[in-house]
């Protein structure tokens, strides 16, 4: 029996895709397109200009993650970064289990948005776009938020928690946008651009 590609497989003939990132879940979002990929994760700094603000901030981080991955002739490279705001206030990864507590508890009994900013780039072009998803957070008892860090030790997770984890199971009380953008990458969008790239 023949192989049949998906579309995107075909777009991206001859090209080499990489993806900068050491997130698992981006990984595993990757391996699901059914597309051959590598991975490289970029070791850059991911402060940003004060002046920048919400979808800004995670288009600039996920431009210079591209950025700092070196490129040959036919390679491709897809970079992400995601925050989440509330209240005008940025939250990215906590820095220990107090400050994520802390961050859980700011969330706690509101709505707030989930950005993700992507990169595409290669050796002649580069694309960058964001998407936006909102959230909204049941009010949490303060021994769920407790147990929460102290079991899933969201320390590498933007706002401090995954939607996907136990959290979200009890939690989550709506979603407007993409699922797949909060747990860190809107994949919809991405398989769309990643075939207009390349045309």
């Amino acid at each position: 029996m023949s192989k049949t590609d998906n579309s995107l497989c075909v777009a991206l003939k001859g090209k080499n895709i990489i993806l900068a990132s050491s997130s698992p879940r981006r990984r595993e979002f990757f391996a699901a397109l059914d597309i051959p990929f590598s991975v490289k994760s970029p070791d850059v700094d991911e402060s940003y200009p004060s002046t920048l603000h919400g979808a800004d901030v995670v288009e600039y981080i996920s431009r210079v993650k591209a950025r700092a991955i070196s490129l040959n002739e036919n390679d491709i490279v897809i970079s992400a970064d995601t925050i989440v705001c509330v209240d005008d206030i940025i939250l990215g990864k906590p820095k220990d289990a107090d400050d994520a507590i802390e961050m859980i508890t700011l969330l706690s009994g509101k709505t707030h948005q989930v950005i993700t900013g992507v990169t595409i780039r290669s050796c002649e072009k580069e694309m960058t776009f964001s998407q936006k998803t909102e959230v909204t957070l049941a009010t949490l008892d303060k021994k769920d938020i407790a147990f929460y860090v102290e079991k899933y030790a969201p320390m590498d997770k933007a706002g401090a928690y995954a939607i996907q984890e136990w959290i979200g199971e009890i939690g989550i009380t709506n979603i407007n946008g993409s699922y797949h953008n909060v747990v860190g990458m809107p994949m919809a969008q991405v398989y769309s651009a990643l075939k207009d790239f390349v045309k």
